[in-house]
């Protein structure tokens, strides 16, 4: 696994990821909940193509910042860069933008791990 891998994810805030539908607020812009998982989505995408079969990644960290408010149909884009390799750690350096603003910016720490071995322990 090599650094600098990345990946922009992009949703439109809608009526299913405001704050008020998440209950993480009570006003129809964009959730912070809904933020988080688009950022995740792109660092889990950015790194996808690289992972040998069976393997994939869970998301066990994140610290991250949300700045601005978006409006309902705003474009809304997360991208993830991997900026460090520790074994199976993944660190990655994320901005979350409505346009050229950016709303939010965070660290997110995955770990790789064999799919079917993750899941048996779950039983």
């Amino acid at each position: 696994m090599n650094t600098g891998y990345s990946y922009t994810s992009t949703t439109v805030v809608n009526n299913n990821n405001t704050a008020k539908t998440l209950g993480s607020g009570d006003m129809d812009v964009f959730a912070t909940p809904a933020m988080v998982a688009l950022m995740e989505n792109a660092a889990m995408n950015a790194v996808a193509p690289h992972l040998e079969e069976g393997q994939t990644t869970v998301g066990t960290q994140i610290s991250t910042s949300h700045i601005k408010a978006s409006a309902l149909g705003a474009t809304i884009t997360a991208t993830a860069v991997l900026t460090a390799v520790d074994g199976r750690s993944l660190t990655f350096e994320i901005t979350a933008r409505d346009g050229e603003n950016v709303i939010g910016e965070g660290i997110h720490t995955r770990f790789i791990v064999d799919r079917e071995r993750f899941l048996s322990k779950l039983k």
